[in-house]
């Protein structure tokens, strides 16, 4: 797992702009399922048939995009200010280094006046070294996108750290989990989905959604934790197992779902421990209640320093959400 996330990490995706990491997925997916599209709004959505016809359908869902900056104005001199997409902290993003969609390398930084305590993006620009405006739009134009620079790096045991993390971790369980399905056998149909514009307000999970019209949904992405010095209290913890989502400010998910992963949890000795979140959201609401709706849960890979340069996981967590959705699909 850790060699296609170090590769899915190095292809920088802002929402909105997932052409190249979709390209990459796709190259992975394809060879594993009966049939792969990408829809109208972006998303990839690749169809492994069940063996029996008039099965339920399953859809697995990962958001494929991250969180970055959007170039609205160059000065003069040659700096570069921007707008935020999506839930970005100013002062995590403080003199980072940042890369362009186009691959053009610079800094964030806030006005030499501003303080920490004053930290707005609207007080923030990106220097890429540009002597004059004229330089700088030889290599970047308005409406570019920049994310912090993404980075992989191996820490304690199977702990890693580095981003995009939110969610090309999540990406990798599901081509994990795709992989099994080709090797084993599965009564239901099963689409899965690495989604658009999550970042942004959950909204290629709906399109998606709504087009495959799924009886159950399985969402996979990080969440917070409670395991690191004066964290607000929450029951999540690095390296604790899968974590089986009951609640965010977004989703209450479905009973059914919630109990049946812990029951497959317990009685396939597969690390887990409940989330309730409550702060923030995942696709796992725009499938609930898209069409008719559908019976969803999620499972989350319990991650310090969310939107952050240097998101925390462990791979044990991620393997953990990977066994618990097989069993969870075989189970139907």
């Amino acid at each position: 797992m850790f060699t296609i996330l170090r590769t899915l990490i190095n292809t920088p995706s802002v929402s909105g702009r997932e052409e190249k990491i979709r390209e990459l997925i796709k190259k992975y997916i394809t060879p594993l399922c009966d049939e792969v599209y990408t829809d109208a709004l972006g998303n990839l959505i690749a169809h492994k048939k069940g063996s029996l016809e008039n099965a339920p359908k399953v859809m697995l869902c990962a958001h494929m995009d991250e969180i970055g900056f959007l170039v609205t104005f160059i000065e003069d001199d040659g700096f570069i200010r921007i707008a935020p997409v999506g839930g970005i902290s100013p002062a995590a993003a403080a003199f980072s280094e940042v890369v362009s969609e186009n691959g053009i390398a610079g800094v964030i930084v806030p006005d030499d006046t501003t303080k920490p305590a004053d930290y707005k993006l609207d007080k923030f620009y990106i220097d890429i070294g540009a002597k004059n405006k004229k330089e700088a739009e030889k290599r970047v134009k308005i409406g570019d996108f920049f994310v912090c620079r993404p980075s992989l790096t191996r820490l304690v045991g199977k702990r890693i750290a580095g981003r995009p993390l939110d969610d090309r971790i999540g990406c990798a369980v599901l081509i994990d989990v795709a992989e099994y399905f080709t090797k084993n056998s599965h009564s239901c149909d099963l689409y899965y989905v690495f989604s658009v514009q999550e970042e942004v307000g959950c909204r290629g999970a709906k399109t998606a959604a709504f087009g495959i019209s799924a009886d159950f949904g399985l969402v996979f992405d990080v969440t917070g934790t409670g395991d690191v010095p004066t964290s607000k209290p929450m029951a999540c913890k690095v390296g604790d197992g899968a974590a089986i989502k009951i609640k965010d400010t977004s989703v209450i998910c479905h009973k059914d779902v919630v109990d049946k992963l812990i029951e497959l949890a317990e009685a396939n000795r597969i690390n887990h421990q409940t989330e309730i979140l409550t702060y923030g959201g995942t696709d796992t609401s725009a499938i609930q209640m898209t069409g008719s709706g559908a019976k969803v849960g999620a499972l989350s890979i319990p991650s310090r320093y969310i939107h952050s340069g240097v998101e925390l996981c462990d791979l044990s967590d991620a393997e953990a959400c990977a066994k618990l959705a097989e069993k969870f699909i075989e189970s139907i």
